[in-house]
């Protein structure tokens, strides 16, 4: 997992992203994306269609597809930007996502900002391999457990918290989000408050000894 000078967590990218590209193609990457991101809020991701992010962002639907390729390619970009600035978020934005907020506050708010994008995201998610058995393997997973990993240290769990990390960060997972809504008939507010009453008792169990 990638660290700068001063041992601090860098973020991760799941693409090559659009570093490269002319200012004007990458304008409309970010005009496309934000559309996409605008009807995912506004109706669900069964609503981001070719058309549908076209129609919102003004444009041809001949540009999406220049632009992505198919409604997979335009998810992957948009599952990309969201990892990338959630990671942005937690690690340089402002609290309680990003520093300045007291541990427990930062670890709430980055399971709801966590969990949210694996709600909006899932079935790219799921596509990707992000319920798979080794998805803990992958760089994005790791990134973001050593994060959770940070937070509990600074909560007064110990040194040694790889199996509280990954009892606080499995919920979180595209699997377990897929089961909880789609199996177990949950919707997001409702395992959002239950992920965060599992963190507060655990931290309140640590506060009492």
């Amino acid at each position: 997992m990638p660290t700068g000078p001063d041992g601090s967590l860098i973020p991760l990218r799941l693409t090559d992203g659009a570093d490269s590209e002319r200012a004007d193609a990458a304008r409309n990457r970010r005009l496309l994306l934000a559309a996409a991101k605008d009807l995912i809020d506004n109706h669900g991701a069964s609503a981001v269609t070719m058309d549908a992010v076209a129609r919102e962002a003004g444009v041809g639907k001949g540009t999406v597809f220049r632009r992505f390729g198919s409604r997979t390619g335009l998810m992957l970009a948009l599952l990309d930007h969201s990892e990338t600035e959630i990671q942005r978020d937690y690690l340089s934005g402002p609290p309680p996502l990003g520093p300045g907020a007291p541990p427990l506050q930062r670890l709430l708010a980055y399971g709801r900002a966590r969990l949210k994008m694996t709600n909006d995201h899932l079935d790219v998610l799921i596509e990707a391999g992000g319920a798979d058995g080794d998805f803990m393997t992958h760089p994005v997973w790791a990134a973001s457990n050593r994060h959770v990993q940070i937070l509990l240290q600074q909560l007064g769990f110990g040194d040694r918290v790889d199996v509280v990390a990954i009892a606080v960060h499995a919920p979180l997972n595209a699997g377990a989000v897929k089961h909880l809504r789609d199996v177990i008939g949950l919707d997001l507010e409702t395992i959002i408050t239950e992920w965060e009453k599992m963190v507060q008792t655990l931290a309140a169990g640590v506060d009492a000894t």
